[in-house]
Protein backbone atom coordinates (compact mmCIF):
# COMPACT_ATOMS: atom_id res chain seq x y z
CA UNK A 1 0.00 0.00 0.00
CA UNK A 2 1.49 3.06 -0.66
CA UNK A 3 2.66 5.73 1.98
CA UNK A 4 0.00 8.20 1.05
CA UNK A 5 -2.82 5.96 0.84
CA UNK A 6 -1.55 4.30 4.17
CA UNK A 7 -1.63 7.31 5.78
CA UNK A 8 -5.11 7.97 4.47
CA UNK A 9 -6.15 4.97 6.02
CA UNK A 10 -4.65 5.81 9.63
CA UNK A 11 -6.42 8.93 9.55
CA UNK A 12 -9.75 7.85 8.91
CA UNK A 13 -9.66 4.88 11.20
CA UNK A 14 -8.76 7.52 13.96
CA UNK A 15 -12.03 9.66 12.93
CA UNK A 16 -13.66 6.19 12.87
CA UNK A 17 -12.84 6.00 16.49
CA UNK A 18 -13.59 9.32 17.54
CA UNK A 19 -16.71 9.61 16.39
CA UNK A 20 -17.78 6.11 17.45
CA UNK A 21 -16.70 6.87 21.04
CA UNK A 22 -18.57 10.13 21.42
CA UNK A 23 -21.50 9.25 19.79
CA UNK A 24 -21.60 6.47 22.16
CA UNK A 25 -20.71 8.30 25.09
CA UNK A 26 -23.69 11.38 24.27
CA UNK A 27 -26.71 8.29 23.28
CA UNK A 28 -25.78 5.09 24.96
CA UNK A 29 -27.78 5.68 27.83
CA UNK A 30 -30.49 6.77 25.63
CA UNK A 31 -29.99 3.31 23.13
CA UNK A 32 -30.06 1.51 26.44
CA UNK A 33 -33.62 3.37 27.38
CA UNK A 34 -34.94 2.54 24.00
CA UNK A 35 -33.69 -1.11 24.01
CA UNK A 36 -35.88 -1.56 27.21
CA UNK A 37 -39.08 0.86 26.59
CA UNK A 38 -39.29 -0.85 23.18
CA UNK A 39 -39.96 -4.64 24.67
CA UNK A 40 -42.45 -2.94 27.18
CA UNK A 41 -43.89 -1.26 23.92
CA UNK A 42 -44.68 -4.59 22.92
CA UNK A 43 -47.17 -5.24 25.60
CA UNK A 44 -48.32 -1.77 27.06
CA UNK A 45 -49.40 0.47 23.88
CA UNK A 46 -49.28 4.56 24.48
CA UNK A 47 -52.98 5.30 25.47
CA UNK A 48 -56.12 5.55 23.41
CA UNK A 49 -59.83 5.76 22.95
CA UNK A 50 -59.60 4.68 18.89
CA UNK A 51 -63.21 4.09 17.44
CA UNK A 52 -63.10 -0.04 18.35
CA UNK A 53 -63.03 0.83 22.02
CA UNK A 54 -65.43 3.22 22.01
CA UNK A 55 -68.05 1.41 20.05
CA UNK A 56 -67.29 -1.86 22.50
CA UNK A 57 -68.14 0.11 25.87
CA UNK A 58 -70.62 2.51 24.20
CA UNK A 59 -74.83 1.69 24.93
CA UNK A 60 -76.74 1.06 22.36
CA UNK A 61 -78.78 3.77 20.35
CA UNK A 62 -82.12 4.56 22.49
CA UNK A 63 -84.02 5.07 19.65
CA UNK A 64 -87.09 6.23 21.84
CA UNK A 65 -85.50 9.45 22.18
CA UNK A 66 -84.03 10.13 18.64
CA UNK A 67 -86.77 13.17 17.60
CA UNK A 68 -84.26 14.72 14.83
CA UNK A 69 -82.52 12.83 11.94
CA UNK A 70 -79.35 13.60 10.12
CA UNK A 71 -80.62 16.39 7.74
CA UNK A 72 -81.80 18.39 10.75
CA UNK A 73 -79.05 18.39 13.13
CA UNK A 74 -76.66 19.89 9.98
CA UNK A 75 -79.95 22.29 9.42
CA UNK A 76 -79.84 23.21 12.80
CA UNK A 77 -75.86 23.92 13.12
CA UNK A 78 -76.00 25.94 9.74
CA UNK A 79 -73.04 23.94 8.77
CA UNK A 80 -71.43 25.71 6.02
CA UNK A 81 -69.59 22.91 4.47
CA UNK A 82 -70.40 19.04 4.60
CA UNK A 83 -69.08 17.34 7.65
CA UNK A 84 -66.00 15.49 7.52
CA UNK A 85 -67.60 13.04 10.22
CA UNK A 86 -70.77 12.58 11.31
CA UNK A 87 -72.47 10.02 13.82
CA UNK A 88 -74.63 9.35 16.59
CA UNK A 89 -73.96 7.65 19.59
CA UNK A 90 -75.25 7.71 22.88
CA UNK A 91 -73.49 9.72 25.51
CA UNK A 92 -74.38 10.24 29.17
CA UNK A 93 -77.52 8.42 28.41
CA UNK A 94 -78.63 11.02 25.52
CA UNK A 95 -78.27 10.53 21.65
CA UNK A 96 -75.92 13.39 20.41
CA UNK A 97 -74.58 13.87 16.97
CA UNK A 98 -71.25 14.16 16.79
CA UNK A 99 -69.92 16.96 13.48
CA UNK A 100 -66.33 16.81 12.23
CA UNK A 101 -66.26 20.85 10.44
CA UNK A 102 -63.27 22.38 9.12
CA UNK A 103 -63.78 25.04 11.35
CA UNK A 104 -64.12 22.39 14.44
CA UNK A 105 -66.33 19.60 16.20
CA UNK A 106 -69.54 20.10 17.22
CA UNK A 107 -72.07 18.12 18.88
CA UNK A 108 -75.99 18.44 19.16
CA UNK A 109 -78.50 16.65 20.80
CA UNK A 110 -81.21 14.33 18.37
CA UNK A 111 -83.41 14.36 21.54
CA UNK A 112 -83.65 18.32 22.30
CA UNK A 113 -82.37 19.45 18.83
CA UNK A 114 -80.42 21.58 20.66
CA UNK A 115 -76.56 22.29 20.21
CA UNK A 116 -73.98 21.48 22.73
CA UNK A 117 -71.83 24.43 23.47
CA UNK A 118 -70.33 23.44 27.00
CA UNK A 119 -70.59 21.22 29.58
CA UNK A 120 -69.88 21.76 33.33
CA UNK A 121 -67.74 19.40 35.83
CA UNK A 122 -71.10 17.42 36.73
CA UNK A 123 -72.42 16.83 33.31
CA UNK A 124 -68.83 15.49 32.39
CA UNK A 125 -68.93 13.72 35.56
CA UNK A 126 -72.42 11.84 34.47
CA UNK A 127 -70.94 11.03 31.14
CA UNK A 128 -68.02 9.17 32.24
CA UNK A 129 -70.07 7.34 35.21
CA UNK A 130 -72.71 6.27 32.21
CA UNK A 131 -69.57 4.57 30.08
CA UNK A 132 -67.36 3.02 33.20
CA UNK A 133 -70.41 1.85 35.23
CA UNK A 134 -68.08 3.38 38.30
CA UNK A 135 -68.99 6.62 40.62
CA UNK A 136 -66.75 9.40 39.27
CA UNK A 137 -64.17 11.28 42.29
CA UNK A 138 -63.46 14.02 40.65
CA UNK A 139 -63.27 16.49 37.52
CA UNK A 140 -60.59 18.97 36.72
CA UNK A 141 -60.48 21.01 34.03
CA UNK A 142 -57.02 20.92 32.04
CA UNK A 143 -55.64 22.28 28.86
CA UNK A 144 -53.61 19.54 28.21
CA UNK A 145 -51.52 16.89 30.19
CA UNK A 146 -48.92 13.72 29.57
CA UNK A 147 -51.56 11.37 27.73
CA UNK A 148 -53.41 14.11 25.91
CA UNK A 149 -50.72 16.24 24.22
CA UNK A 150 -50.63 16.47 20.67
CA UNK A 151 -52.09 18.80 18.02
CA UNK A 152 -55.22 16.38 17.56
CA UNK A 153 -55.86 16.99 21.39
CA UNK A 154 -55.27 20.97 21.16
CA UNK A 155 -57.89 21.29 18.77
CA UNK A 156 -60.46 19.67 21.24
CA UNK A 157 -58.94 21.66 24.70
CA UNK A 158 -60.20 21.90 27.08
CA UNK A 159 -60.96 18.62 28.36
CA UNK A 160 -62.31 17.63 32.23
CA UNK A 161 -60.43 15.05 33.25
CA UNK A 162 -63.05 13.11 35.33
CA UNK A 163 -61.10 10.43 38.08
CA UNK A 164 -63.29 7.20 38.57
CA UNK A 165 -63.35 6.12 42.24
CA UNK A 166 -62.90 2.05 40.68
CA UNK A 167 -59.38 1.83 42.56
CA UNK A 168 -57.83 1.38 39.45
CA UNK A 169 -57.19 4.99 38.89
CA UNK A 170 -58.87 5.42 35.54
CA UNK A 171 -58.86 9.03 34.33
CA UNK A 172 -61.34 9.59 31.43
CA UNK A 173 -61.00 12.75 29.23
CA UNK A 174 -64.39 14.57 28.43
CA UNK A 175 -64.33 17.76 26.00
CA UNK A 176 -65.35 20.37 27.45
CA UNK A 177 -66.81 22.36 24.70
CA UNK A 178 -68.92 18.70 23.42
CA UNK A 179 -69.00 16.19 25.88
CA UNK A 180 -67.28 13.60 23.57
CA UNK A 181 -64.81 11.95 25.62
CA UNK A 182 -61.54 11.59 23.90
CA UNK A 183 -58.97 9.74 25.87
CA UNK A 184 -58.84 7.24 29.03
CA UNK A 185 -55.93 5.92 30.85
CA UNK A 186 -55.53 4.11 34.27
CA UNK A 187 -52.79 3.87 36.71
CA UNK A 188 -51.13 0.87 35.83
CA UNK A 189 -51.51 1.46 31.80
CA UNK A 190 -49.54 5.24 32.80
CA UNK A 191 -47.08 3.35 34.98
CA UNK A 192 -45.98 1.30 32.13
CA UNK A 193 -46.09 4.06 29.66
CA UNK A 194 -43.51 5.77 31.58
CA UNK A 195 -41.37 3.05 30.86
CA UNK A 196 -42.66 2.15 27.66
CA UNK A 197 -43.64 4.48 25.04
CA UNK A 198 -42.89 8.16 26.68
CA UNK A 199 -39.25 7.32 26.73
CA UNK A 200 -38.87 5.39 23.77
CA UNK A 201 -40.74 8.57 21.71
CA UNK A 202 -38.96 11.08 23.76
CA UNK A 203 -42.98 11.83 24.35
CA UNK A 204 -42.38 14.11 27.71
CA UNK A 205 -45.50 16.74 27.23
CA UNK A 206 -42.72 19.71 27.88
CA UNK A 207 -41.61 18.89 24.34
CA UNK A 208 -44.12 16.92 22.72
CA UNK A 209 -46.60 20.00 22.99
CA UNK A 210 -44.01 21.75 20.29
CA UNK A 211 -44.33 19.93 17.23
CA UNK A 212 -41.81 20.43 15.38
CA UNK A 213 -38.29 20.54 17.79
CA UNK A 214 -39.83 17.26 19.44
CA UNK A 215 -39.18 16.04 15.26
CA UNK A 216 -36.22 17.47 15.10
CA UNK A 217 -34.74 16.04 18.46
CA UNK A 218 -36.20 12.39 17.51
CA UNK A 219 -34.92 13.19 14.01
CA UNK A 220 -31.31 14.55 14.81
CA UNK A 221 -30.46 11.79 17.94
CA UNK A 222 -31.10 8.72 16.11
CA UNK A 223 -29.82 9.64 12.41
CA UNK A 224 -26.65 10.53 14.94
CA UNK A 225 -27.70 7.33 16.52
CA UNK A 226 -26.84 5.61 13.19
CA UNK A 227 -23.84 7.13 11.81
CA UNK A 228 -22.21 5.84 15.75
CA UNK A 229 -23.92 2.47 15.23
CA UNK A 230 -22.20 1.41 11.40
CA UNK A 231 -18.96 2.95 12.46
CA UNK A 232 -19.41 0.46 15.59
CA UNK A 233 -20.19 -2.63 13.41
CA UNK A 234 -17.24 -1.83 10.84
CA UNK A 235 -14.61 -0.89 13.61
CA UNK A 236 -15.75 -4.30 15.30
CA UNK A 237 -15.32 -6.25 12.54
CA UNK A 238 -12.15 -4.70 11.45
CA UNK A 239 -10.79 -5.76 15.50
CA UNK A 240 -12.16 -8.88 14.89
CA UNK A 241 -9.37 -12.10 13.78
CA UNK A 242 -10.63 -15.34 12.94
CA UNK A 243 -7.03 -16.63 11.38
CA UNK A 244 -4.35 -15.34 13.52
CA UNK A 245 -6.07 -14.60 17.01
CA UNK A 246 -4.81 -12.15 19.20
CA UNK A 247 -1.87 -13.46 21.55
CA UNK A 248 -4.66 -14.18 24.65
CA UNK A 249 -5.84 -17.11 21.95
CA UNK A 250 -8.98 -15.08 21.72
CA UNK A 251 -10.50 -13.31 18.56
CA UNK A 252 -11.02 -9.93 20.46
CA UNK A 253 -8.50 -7.73 21.51
CA UNK A 254 -10.37 -6.25 24.45
CA UNK A 255 -10.97 -7.84 27.63
CA UNK A 256 -13.67 -6.79 30.24
CA UNK A 257 -16.38 -4.45 29.54
CA UNK A 258 -14.77 -3.83 26.31
CA UNK A 259 -14.69 -6.99 25.15
CA UNK A 260 -18.51 -7.51 26.06
CA UNK A 261 -19.13 -4.46 24.03
CA UNK A 262 -17.28 -5.17 20.75
CA UNK A 263 -18.57 -8.81 20.75
CA UNK A 264 -22.57 -8.06 21.33
CA UNK A 265 -21.88 -5.27 18.58
CA UNK A 266 -21.13 -7.92 16.33
CA UNK A 267 -24.07 -10.27 17.02
CA UNK A 268 -26.45 -7.45 17.27
CA UNK A 269 -25.20 -4.52 15.91
CA UNK A 270 -26.86 -5.06 12.38
CA UNK A 271 -29.86 -5.09 14.14
CA UNK A 272 -29.39 -1.82 16.46
CA UNK A 273 -28.93 -0.15 13.10
CA UNK A 274 -31.80 -1.53 11.32
CA UNK A 275 -34.13 -0.47 14.58
CA UNK A 276 -32.73 3.35 14.76
CA UNK A 277 -32.91 3.25 10.95
CA UNK A 278 -36.36 2.61 11.00
CA UNK A 279 -37.04 4.79 14.06
CA UNK A 280 -35.30 7.75 12.34
CA UNK A 281 -37.58 7.29 9.48
CA UNK A 282 -41.22 6.79 10.48
CA UNK A 283 -40.42 10.86 11.37
CA UNK A 284 -40.04 11.27 7.62
CA UNK A 285 -37.21 13.21 7.93
CA UNK A 286 -37.31 13.73 3.78
CA UNK A 287 -40.45 15.15 3.89
CA UNK A 288 -42.62 11.73 4.00
CA UNK A 289 -42.25 9.24 1.30
CA UNK A 290 -43.27 10.04 -2.04
CA UNK A 291 -46.55 8.18 -3.47
CA UNK A 292 -49.84 9.35 -4.97
CA UNK A 293 -52.43 11.28 -3.95
CA UNK A 294 -54.50 8.79 -1.53
CA UNK A 295 -56.72 12.19 0.01
CA UNK A 296 -57.65 12.56 -3.64
CA UNK A 297 -57.83 8.91 -4.41
CA UNK A 298 -60.59 8.89 -1.26
CA UNK A 299 -62.21 12.10 -2.24
CA UNK A 300 -63.11 10.73 -5.82
CA UNK A 301 -64.43 7.91 -4.06
CA UNK A 302 -66.61 9.55 -1.54
CA UNK A 303 -68.21 11.73 -4.43
CA UNK A 304 -70.24 14.85 -4.32
CA UNK A 305 -71.47 16.09 -1.68
CA UNK A 306 -73.45 18.78 0.13
CA UNK A 307 -73.69 20.94 2.85
CA UNK A 308 -76.26 19.22 4.51
CA UNK A 309 -77.33 14.86 4.17
CA UNK A 310 -80.53 13.91 2.79
CA UNK A 311 -83.46 13.16 4.62
CA UNK A 312 -83.71 10.03 6.44
CA UNK A 313 -86.48 7.83 7.45
CA UNK A 314 -85.50 7.94 11.33
CA UNK A 315 -88.15 5.43 11.86
CA UNK A 316 -86.60 2.84 9.56
CA UNK A 317 -83.31 3.08 11.12
CA UNK A 318 -84.67 1.93 14.60
CA UNK A 319 -86.06 -1.23 12.40
CA UNK A 320 -82.68 -2.14 10.60
CA UNK A 321 -80.58 -0.99 12.82
CA UNK A 322 -82.06 -2.09 16.21
CA UNK A 323 -79.32 -2.66 18.27
CA UNK A 324 -76.39 -0.25 16.81
CA UNK A 325 -74.54 1.83 19.39
CA UNK A 326 -73.58 3.65 16.98
CA UNK A 327 -74.52 5.34 12.88
CA UNK A 328 -72.04 6.96 10.87
CA UNK A 329 -73.68 9.50 8.06
CA UNK A 330 -70.91 9.22 4.86
CA UNK A 331 -71.15 8.99 0.93
CA UNK A 332 -69.75 6.35 -1.44
CA UNK A 333 -70.11 7.34 -4.65
CA UNK A 334 -71.94 10.88 -4.12
CA UNK A 335 -74.60 8.60 -2.46
CA UNK A 336 -76.05 8.99 1.03
CA UNK A 337 -75.21 5.89 3.44
CA UNK A 338 -75.75 4.82 6.78
CA UNK A 339 -73.29 2.70 8.61
CA UNK A 340 -74.70 0.81 11.39
CA UNK A 341 -72.06 -0.49 14.38
CA UNK A 342 -72.86 -3.14 16.72
CA UNK A 343 -71.05 -3.79 19.74
CA UNK A 344 -69.00 -6.20 18.12
CA UNK A 345 -67.50 -3.59 15.74
CA UNK A 346 -69.80 -5.08 12.83
CA UNK A 347 -70.97 -3.20 10.17
CA UNK A 348 -74.22 -2.68 8.69
CA UNK A 349 -75.00 -0.66 5.10
CA UNK A 350 -77.97 0.64 5.03
CA UNK A 351 -79.28 3.37 2.24
CA UNK A 352 -79.45 7.37 2.99
CA UNK A 353 -82.54 7.64 2.60
CA UNK A 354 -84.77 4.73 2.73
CA UNK A 355 -82.73 3.31 5.89
CA UNK A 356 -82.88 -0.35 4.15
CA UNK A 357 -80.03 -2.61 4.12
CA UNK A 358 -77.76 -1.85 1.01
CA UNK A 359 -74.99 -4.02 -0.07
CA UNK A 360 -73.22 -3.32 -3.56
CA UNK A 361 -72.45 -5.91 -6.02
CA UNK A 362 -68.72 -6.27 -6.71
CA UNK A 363 -69.48 -4.64 -10.05
CA UNK A 364 -70.39 -1.31 -8.36
CA UNK A 365 -67.64 -1.06 -6.46
CA UNK A 366 -65.00 -1.64 -9.08
CA UNK A 367 -66.70 1.16 -11.39
CA UNK A 368 -66.60 3.59 -8.80
CA UNK A 369 -63.11 2.47 -7.59
CA UNK A 370 -62.17 3.20 -11.82
CA UNK A 371 -62.92 6.46 -11.26
CA UNK A 372 -61.64 7.09 -7.76
CA UNK A 373 -57.88 6.23 -10.20
CA UNK A 374 -58.76 7.62 -13.41
CA UNK A 375 -54.96 7.72 -14.12
CA UNK A 376 -54.76 4.00 -14.48
CA UNK A 377 -56.76 0.63 -15.34
CA UNK A 378 -57.95 -2.26 -13.20
CA UNK A 379 -56.08 -5.18 -13.83
CA UNK A 380 -57.54 -7.46 -10.73
CA UNK A 381 -59.94 -7.45 -8.06
CA UNK A 382 -59.51 -10.32 -5.40
CA UNK A 383 -61.18 -11.01 -2.58
CA UNK A 384 -59.37 -12.15 0.71
CA UNK A 385 -60.44 -13.73 2.92
CA UNK A 386 -56.79 -13.87 4.94
CA UNK A 387 -54.42 -11.48 6.15
CA UNK A 388 -51.43 -11.29 3.92
CA UNK A 389 -48.03 -8.90 3.59
CA UNK A 390 -49.86 -5.91 3.30
CA UNK A 391 -53.42 -6.55 5.46
CA UNK A 392 -52.17 -7.96 8.38
CA UNK A 393 -53.35 -7.74 12.15
CA UNK A 394 -50.52 -6.97 14.48
CA UNK A 395 -52.44 -7.69 18.00
CA UNK A 396 -51.28 -4.11 18.63
CA UNK A 397 -55.51 -2.60 18.93
CA UNK A 398 -53.98 0.66 17.55
CA UNK A 399 -53.09 -0.83 13.81
CA UNK A 400 -55.77 -3.55 13.71
CA UNK A 401 -58.20 -1.73 11.79
CA UNK A 402 -58.19 -4.26 9.07
CA UNK A 403 -60.95 -6.50 8.96
CA UNK A 404 -62.05 -9.39 6.25
CA UNK A 405 -62.86 -10.21 4.00
CA UNK A 406 -61.86 -7.06 2.00
CA UNK A 407 -62.09 -6.61 -1.97
CA UNK A 408 -58.01 -5.55 -2.90
CA UNK A 409 -58.75 -3.48 -6.50
CA UNK A 410 -55.07 -3.60 -8.48
CA UNK A 411 -54.52 -0.20 -10.69
CA UNK A 412 -51.64 -0.41 -13.17
CA UNK A 413 -51.59 3.50 -12.27
CA UNK A 414 -47.91 5.34 -11.98
CA UNK A 415 -48.58 4.82 -8.60
CA UNK A 416 -49.13 1.26 -8.66
CA UNK A 417 -52.44 1.83 -6.46
CA UNK A 418 -54.70 -0.51 -4.30
CA UNK A 419 -57.48 -0.17 -2.97
CA UNK A 420 -58.86 -2.29 -0.08
CA UNK A 421 -63.04 -1.80 0.11
CA UNK A 422 -65.04 -3.42 2.46
CA UNK A 423 -67.92 -5.65 0.32
CA UNK A 424 -70.71 -6.19 2.45
CA UNK A 425 -70.84 -1.94 2.93
CA UNK A 426 -68.94 -0.34 -0.15
CA UNK A 427 -66.24 1.56 2.17
CA UNK A 428 -63.42 2.35 1.15
CA UNK A 429 -60.60 0.97 4.39
CA UNK A 430 -57.47 2.13 2.74
CA UNK A 431 -55.26 3.35 -0.06
CA UNK A 432 -52.07 1.69 -0.71
CA UNK A 433 -49.19 2.86 -3.19
CA UNK A 434 -45.77 1.21 -4.05
CA UNK A 435 -44.18 4.30 -1.96
CA UNK A 436 -46.30 3.18 1.42
CA UNK A 437 -45.69 -0.42 0.71
CA UNK A 438 -42.50 0.37 0.61
CA UNK A 439 -42.70 2.08 3.87
CA UNK A 440 -44.12 -1.32 5.23
CA UNK A 441 -40.69 -3.31 4.86
CA UNK A 442 -38.54 0.06 5.73
CA UNK A 443 -40.61 0.71 9.11
CA UNK A 444 -42.82 -2.24 10.36
CA UNK A 445 -40.70 -5.23 9.05
CA UNK A 446 -37.68 -3.74 9.97
CA UNK A 447 -38.97 -2.18 13.08
CA UNK A 448 -41.40 -4.11 14.53
CA UNK A 449 -40.86 -7.38 12.56
CA UNK A 450 -44.42 -7.80 11.36
CA UNK A 451 -43.58 -10.20 8.93
CA UNK A 452 -46.48 -12.88 8.12
CA UNK A 453 -44.33 -15.82 9.52
CA UNK A 454 -43.78 -14.03 12.55
CA UNK A 455 -46.94 -12.80 13.04
CA UNK A 456 -48.23 -16.23 12.68
CA UNK A 457 -46.59 -17.34 15.52
CA UNK A 458 -46.24 -14.32 17.71
CA UNK A 459 -44.18 -15.80 20.31
CA UNK A 460 -41.72 -16.63 18.08
CA UNK A 461 -41.66 -13.19 17.04
CA UNK A 462 -41.47 -11.80 20.86
CA UNK A 463 -38.47 -13.98 21.46
CA UNK A 464 -37.00 -12.97 18.33
CA UNK A 465 -36.99 -9.13 19.56
CA UNK A 466 -36.25 -9.60 22.74
CA UNK A 467 -33.61 -11.69 22.36
CA UNK A 468 -32.04 -9.14 20.09
CA UNK A 469 -32.85 -6.34 22.32
CA UNK A 470 -31.32 -7.82 25.14
CA UNK A 471 -27.71 -8.04 22.81
CA UNK A 472 -28.81 -4.28 21.85
CA UNK A 473 -28.96 -3.53 25.76
CA UNK A 474 -25.25 -5.17 26.46
CA UNK A 475 -24.08 -3.12 23.78
CA UNK A 476 -25.59 0.43 25.37
CA UNK A 477 -24.67 -0.80 28.71
CA UNK A 478 -21.45 -1.63 28.29
CA UNK A 479 -20.82 1.41 25.84
CA UNK A 480 -21.89 3.62 28.75
CA UNK A 481 -19.21 1.55 31.20
CA UNK A 482 -16.55 2.31 28.52
CA UNK A 483 -17.32 6.00 27.97
CA UNK A 484 -17.49 6.60 32.34
CA UNK A 485 -14.21 5.23 32.47
CA UNK A 486 -12.82 7.19 29.12
CA UNK A 487 -14.23 10.35 31.06
CA UNK A 488 -13.24 9.61 34.38
CA UNK A 489 -10.57 7.04 34.21
CA UNK A 490 -9.06 5.99 37.92
CA UNK A 491 -5.23 5.11 38.28
CA UNK A 492 -5.65 1.65 37.95
CA UNK A 493 -7.76 2.06 34.34
CA UNK A 494 -5.03 4.16 33.38
CA UNK A 495 -2.07 1.64 33.82
CA UNK A 496 -3.98 -0.95 32.04
CA UNK A 497 -4.87 0.94 29.43
CA UNK A 498 -1.08 2.66 29.48
CA UNK A 499 -0.29 -1.40 29.50
CA UNK A 500 -2.84 -2.18 26.97
CA UNK A 501 -1.43 0.11 24.91
CA UNK A 502 2.39 -0.75 25.30
CA UNK A 503 1.67 -4.43 24.16
CA UNK A 504 -0.04 -3.37 21.04
CA UNK A 505 2.85 -1.00 20.26
CA UNK A 506 5.47 -4.07 20.84
CA UNK A 507 3.03 -6.38 18.63
CA UNK A 508 3.15 -4.15 15.64
CA UNK A 509 7.04 -3.99 15.97
CA UNK A 510 6.98 -7.25 16.10
CA UNK A 511 5.17 -7.62 12.72
CA UNK A 512 7.05 -5.00 10.89
CA UNK A 513 9.91 -6.69 11.99
CA UNK A 514 8.85 -9.84 10.70
CA UNK A 515 7.57 -8.30 7.57
CA UNK A 516 11.22 -6.31 7.30
CA UNK A 517 12.81 -9.74 7.32
CA UNK A 518 10.92 -11.33 4.45
CA UNK A 519 11.12 -8.54 2.60
CA UNK A 520 15.21 -8.59 3.19
CA UNK A 521 15.40 -12.39 1.87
Amino acid sequence: MPASSALSWKLAKRWMYFIHRWTGIILCILFAVWFVSGVVMMYVPFPSFRAEERVSVAQSIDWSQVRFGPHEALERLDAPDAPEEMRLEMTGGEPIYRIGLKDGRRALSAASGEEIRGIDSKRAMEIAETMTGSPAASATLIERDQWAVTRAYARLAPFWRVRMDDGAGTDIYVTQKTGEIVQNTDRQERFWNWLGAVPHWIYFEFLRIYQEPWRQVVIWTSGVGILGSILGVWIGILRVRLKRRYSSGSTSPYRGWMKWHHIAGLVGGLFVITWVFSGWLSMSPFGGIPGGDSRAVADRYTGEQTAGFVRTQTAALSSFAPDARELRFIHIGGNPVVLAVDGEGRKRALDGIAAAPAQPAVGEIEALARSSVPEGRLVRTELLTEHDAYWYATGDPRRDARPLPVLRLTFDDPHATWLHIDPSTGELLGVSDSGRRGYRWLFSALHSFDLPWLLQHRWLRDALMIILSLAGLIVSLSGVVVGWRYLRPKPAYKAEVSSRRARAQTAHRERSSEAEHRLSQ
